[in-house]
């Protein structure tokens, strides 16, 4: 069966970045069919819907989506919720794979290539906030299905990787039943866990020292697993490393689909100019390629054009040099010298 891909550019730059991220997976695996849908801000303002149904049915039909970005109004409108968060809680998106590698060009540091596997539908982002008088309250939610399903996502995460330590993020020691419960349950898993990860090493650490590490010594981690709130920091401070959010790739993956988005935000101060990095939509692409896919092989093979394209020198315009250098370095590497035509889609 053709691989088919939902895709969504979205609002902003998310308008620009993803045909070129198309175009290059195209280029590797030029079967795949490839199916337009509405989200976003533009989408609610025009249809009243930020994810209309028909788009939540054309993913779950594709089983993969390319998500741009999405614009934030801002303030509080009546009938608006976030395009990507509503695509998570609707179609069961329950981890959040974030990778932070190293590149020629845009990183501060050589040697680091880390995962963090984040925990997808729980913690405070469950949206259960309240207010009496003079406080606000939110409540945390940790439940065992969702702390042992993401501990065998990160487990399957080592296995294709060939990790040598997993971390568990955590603060059990002022959180012990919320973040205790996800702490056993991990361990749990890994104690159970009969593939190629079977025995790795495995370390615990509090969030607060995570995050020190991160800063100081990122090259010490590997691969993360830990809740939603924490995960959401983490990745982010982990972006720095291979070149910041601009650049930053990452997949939410459920049972049976999974929507790759770049971390990036719509950036509408540099819409239509030309200057948006359509790296991190790329490396997104690699992503659905792996995980969804199982094509690690082509994710590598994109990985590595896109490290040629930048060691090589991002000079403006931005989008069309990337674009045109990731495919030069692809058409390169290919067996038959030459690049598959996209199709429109």
């Amino acid at each position: 069966m053709r691989p088919r891909l939902c895709v969504i550019p979205g609002d902003g730059i998310g308008q620009e970045v993803v045909p070129v991220a198309v175009d290059v997976l195209r280029a590797v695996l030029p079967e795949v069919r490839c199916e337009p849908a509405e989200a976003g801000w533009g989408c609610f303002q025009a249809r009243g819907e930020a994810v209309p149904p028909e788009t939540l049915a054309a993913v779950r039909r594709c089983g993969a989506a390319l998500f741009g970005a999405t614009a934030s109004p801002g303030r509080s409108v009546p009938g608006y919720r976030s395009a990507i968060l509503t695509l998570r809680q609707q179609l069961g998106l329950f981890a959040n794979i974030r990778p932070a590698a190293s590149r020629a060009g845009l990183s501060p540091r050589p040697g680091v290539d880390l995962v963090v596997v984040r925990e997808n539908t729980e913690d405070l982002y469950v949206g259960r906030e309240s207010r009496d008088g003079d406080v606000a309250t939110a409540l945390r939610v940790t439940s065992v299905a969702a702390s042992r399903r993401i501990a065998r996502t990160a487990l399957r995460v080592a296995d294709a990787r060939g990790a040598k330590k997993l971390t568990i993020v955590h603060k059990a020691n002022v959180l012990p039943v919320t973040d205790g419960l996800f702490r056993d349950c991990v361990r749990e898993e890994i104690a159970a866990w009969d593939g190629p990860s079977a025995g790795i090493a495995v370390e615990e650490c509090y969030v607060d020292v995570a995050a020190l590490r991160m800063v100081g010594a990122p090259e010490s981690f590997d691969v993360i697993v830990t809740t939603n709130l924490f995960g959401d920091i983490l990745s982010d401070a982990a972006a720095h490393w291979s070149g910041g959010l601009g650049v930053a790739p990452s997949l939410n993956l459920g049972d049976g689909v999974g929507i790759a988005e770049p971390v990036h935000g719509s950036a509408p101060d540099i819409a239509g100019t030309g200057a948006a990095n359509p790296a991190a939509a790329i490396l997104s692409v690699a992503l659905l390629l792996e995980h969804v896919w199982e094509r690690p092989d082509l994710a590598r093979r994109v990985e590595r054009a896109v490290d040629g394209a930048l060691a090589a020198g991002v000079r403006a315009p931005v989008l069309a040099t990337v674009r045109a250098g990731v495919l030069e370095q692809l058409a390169t590497e290919s067996s038959d010298g030459g690049t598959h035509e996209p199709d429109a889609f």
